[in-house]
């Protein structure tokens, strides 16, 4: 995990000054650092992938301290990452207490997905 985050950062870098533009949309390998961040230690189900998923977004969106200073105040690649990174903790935080305190939330999900399969 920390190779990907230190070559992503490095990519990014060398993808921002390419596009000519801070935290370029093109720019994706932060998109896969956060969400891999949020599912650390999180059990593979759809229901709790899918979650992880919508709680990482939620987090990236709103981006809660210290993600937000690190977006407006830090430069290159490193920050490209890191801020997504933050979000992923947010959100393998939340997804870590809502399986502790209602383990049967997204298991709902599971049941709906595995009903196509």
């Amino acid at each position: 995990m920390a190779t990907l985050f230190f070559l992503g950062a490095w990519a990014a870098d060398r993808a921002e000054i390419a596009f000519a533009r801070k935290d370029s949309p093109k720019i994706v390998i932060d998109e896969v650092v956060g969400y891999l961040t949020a599912m650390v230690l999180i059990p593979f189900t759809f229901g709790n992938a899918l979650g992880g998923f919508l709680f990482f977004r939620l987090f990236d969106i709103i981006k809660p301290p210290p993600a937000r200073k690190i977006d407006r105040q830090m430069k290159g690649g490193f920050a490209v990452i890191l801020d997504d990174a933050v979000a992923g903790m947010y959100a393998n935080l939340s997804m870590h207490l809502v399986l502790c305190w209602n383990p049967l939330l997204f298991q709902e999900m599971d049941r709906w997905v595995y009903s196509f399969i």
